[in-house]
């Protein structure tokens, strides 16, 4: 027993060494670091070199849940308010009719492709309906691009509240199938509204709830991590068992913590991301255990072909429906329709059929697996290209290189920023205190600075070379803007924003007699702050207007998220003239 227990430990140990190892060549081939964990668990699987026997549906089941609430918890804790004052309206469209549109639109067709009842059709479309947070949350925090922030807060919201929909639908179509003379219209509309009823109320209760604990409750460093991790999880098996959507739960549990920030919330990030990291591999390797290769080959083409119709007609149909209310430009509506991205949620759903015994279970199953490893290879190794190719990337921010925070008490902090000297900066050959004389920055001071990987001993006559880091004593939001001082100056940030910085106070007939731009009279008394709030709900940085070819974009907001500098950007033609 005992021997046997240790390969077990041997192998899953072994597992996941070479899935971290495996995961630096991913990095450089641009590939989903989730697909290697994948690729390592069906190497070691049955049909692998591994040989390894697996075909437990229930523990692997097991295993997706706690991962993926682990998961979601991690997102919630790194989600800030402003991404709900952003994206919330067209996020839950998404989450609500654009699951229910998808999953129309390739229910429909895997019917006629599969030639299987239309009940097992639209089961098939319900258990790959839904965007994966795991995924999403992953691949667009390591795509090593600047998204803009709107996309970026759309879809990851998206992915982190419409689980519910997906496993409901999943839910009602089982029953359906099974017993057909029980399932009403009613009784579904009744099951949504308390998945998604209790789901908010029990997870922001329980968030607020769990914060003021974190705040009150002194414990060692390493124990706050736990506290979170068994809290969030607890919270995920008590909003399930009162019938709420435990996925939503934990979520939100998450966001609560995560923007009450103290002493305890500090300690843990990077404990949560090393188990959230953990949590997917985990679960991926479990899942690529259990695939067999040689039966997903078996219904490679119709997965291949459901992918094809998923990715380019029924998702891009299901976003437009949902979103064009909202002022999404045609590009932004193509972006969000490309990332997609399908993971470990369609996987786990696919289970439970299998588990409930429906009739052609394996196939669905074996279907929904391939559809989820050709979605990671096609829309998760593409998603910096299409970022870049329809203009979704913004230019690097000037910003600290790192940033440590000293906890002096429960609620009084010090916070440590450091930054790397550009060559041509306004910091090359000036003294490190020269960088806190302007009255923005005074009470910040110089901590260390570190060349050559050694600590410089600062005098009178030090000046600071391109390469050098110096770490300063500095409030946290000043940081970006201290940053600039450091800033290289290589010239993305003027070809993205424009030539010139205008105050959002200004109002339109002011600019245009200023550059002889031709404006609306219905305009001109307006400010240019006043017209980006009417054309979008929350201006965000990259958000745009044109006048007259001339192109007005946010360029940075206050601490109150309005609008601080706008870049003014000129035609071709203007400066040819000029």
């Amino acid at each position: 027993m005992e021997e046997k227990l240790n390969i077990l430990f041997l192998v899953m140990a072994l597992l996941l060494f070479v899935s971290v190892v495996a995961s630096r060549l991913s990095a450089r081939l641009g590939m989903p670091l989730l697909l290697v964990f994948l690729g390592v668990g069906m190497l070691a699987g049955e049909e692998g070199v591994g040989k390894i026997a697996f075909d437990n549906f229930v523990g692997a089941a097991l295993v997706s849940q706690l991962a993926l609430a682990l998961i979601l918890l991690d997102g919630g804790l790194r989600t800030p308010f402003s991404v709900f004052r952003i994206a919330l309206k067209p996020a839950s469209v998404l989450a609500s009719w654009g699951v229910l549109a998808s999953v129309g639109l390739l229910g429909v067709f895997a019917t006629f492709l599969l030639d299987i009842p239309w009940q097992l059709g639209l089961l098939m479309a319900a258990i790959v309906g839904s965007t994966d947070a795991a995924a999403v949350f992953s691949l667009l925090r390591n795509s090593g691009v600047r998204l803009h922030e709107r996309i970026r807060a759309t879809l990851e919201l998206e992915s982190g509240v419409n689980d519910p929909m997906a496993i409901l639908l999943v839910g009602v179509l089982i029953d359906l199938i099974l017993n057909p003379a029980q399932t009403t219209w009613a009784g579904t509309l009744w099951i949504l509204v308390k998945q998604l009823g209790l789901g908010v109320l029990f997870g922001v209760a329980a968030g607020k709830i769990l914060a003021l604990l974190l705040a009150k409750i002194r414990l060692a460093e390493g124990l706050y991590a736990l506290l979170i991790a068994s809290g969030g999880l607890l919270v995920f098996a008590l909003g399930n068992l009162l019938g709420g959507s435990g996925f939503l739960t934990v979520y939100l549990v998450g966001v609560m913590v995560g923007n009450r920030r103290n002493s305890a919330t500090e300690h843990v990030l990077n404990v949560m991301d090393g188990l959230a990291w953990l949590a997917q591999a985990v679960m991926f390797l479990v899942l690529g255990l259990l695939v067999t290769p040689s039966r997903l080959l078996d219904h490679g083409w119709q997965a291949l072909v459901i992918a094809a119709f998923l990715i380019l007609v029924a998702r891009p149909l299901a976003v437009f429906s949902s979103i064009r209310w909202f002022r999404f430009t045609r590009r932004e509506t193509a972006y969000i329709s490309w990332v997609g991205l399908r993971g470990a949620v369609p996987v786990t759903l696919a289970i439970i059929p299998l588990m409930r015994g429906v009739p052609d279970a394996r196939l669905l199953f074996d279907v929904a697996f391939a559809v989820v490893i050709l979605s990671l290879l096609i829309q998760g190794t593409t998603i910096p290209f299409f970022a870049r190719k329809l203009g979704m990337v913004l230019p690097p921010k000037p910003e600290p290189l790192d940033s440590r925070d000293i906890w002096l008490d429960r609620k009084l902090q010090l916070t440590m920023q450091s930054f790397r000297v550009g060559a041509g900066s306004e910091a090359e050959n000036s003294h490190p205190y020269a960088m806190t004389r302007d009255p923005r920055f005074a009470g910040s001071r110089l901590f260390a600075l570190v060349r050559g990987g050694e600590t410089v001993n600062v005098h009178i006559g030090t000046q600071m070379r391109a390469g050098d880091i110096a770490w300063y004593v500095l409030p946290e939001n000043l940081g970006e803007a201290f940053a600039e001082q450091f800033d290289d100056g290589s010239g993305q940030s003027q070809a993205f924003y424009g030539e010139f910085e205008i105050r959002p106070d200004i109002r339109a007939g002011e600019l245009a007699a200023a550059y002889g731009i031709r404006a609306d009279e219905a305009d001109r008394e307006k400010t240019l702050a006043a017209m980006f709030d009417e054309r979008f709900d929350v201006p965000v940085a990259g958000d745009s207007l044109l006048l007259d070819g001339f192109r007005l974009t946010v360029k940075e907001l206050d601490d109150t998220s309005r609008i601080k500098t706008l870049g003014l950007k000129m035609p071709k033609t203007a400066g040819k003239a000029a």
